[in-house]
């Protein structure tokens, strides 16, 4: 057990403070008189993650953004559209695949979320109209399935 000796507003005690056990209890000892105190549990540290940030949208030669807008409707084709703005961060398909309507084609960046897109019909890959790091609009046309 550690001794210390304090003066509190001009009184004098004598402490001594035991070992912590396995409940984190401690006996203590203030001028003579045992306590049993219980100390607060720590926290466990919170861990931070730091997750490798997107690059940045690819520019003109005169600076613009490169921005896919979006396009007319096609004919008989479906077109499979960005639900919401962002970036396109994979496309799994290639043009002549065919595809289910609940395979994943397209995966979309969007508020720091990953976000895939499916085909949404059975059928073949007709056209592919984004690349890899565009930025999209809501509505933009991603690709074609016949």
């Amino acid at each position: 057990m550690k001794e210390y000796k304090y003066k509190i507003n001009g009184n004098s005690y004598n402490v001594g403070i035991g070992d912590v056990d396995d409940n984190n209890i401690v006996q203590v000892e203030v001028n003579g008189v045992p306590y049993k105190v219980e100390l607060e549990k720590k926290a466990a540290p919170v861990k931070v993650v730091s997750a490798p940030r997107p690059s940045a949208a690819p520019r003109t030669e005169s600076g613009q953004k490169v921005i896919a807008k979006p396009a007319a409707s096609t004919g008989g084709a479906y077109a499979v559209k960005a639900p919401l703005p962002g970036v396109v961060l994979s496309i799994s398909v290639k043009v002549g695949d065919v595809v289910k309507a609940a395979d994943t084609v397209i995966m979309l960046e969007a508020m720091k979320m990953e976000n895939a897109i499916h085909a949404g019909r059975d059928g073949k890959v007709a056209s592919i109209t984004v690349n890899n790091g565009d930025s999209v609009l809501e509505g933009t046309v991603l690709l074609t399935i016949e």
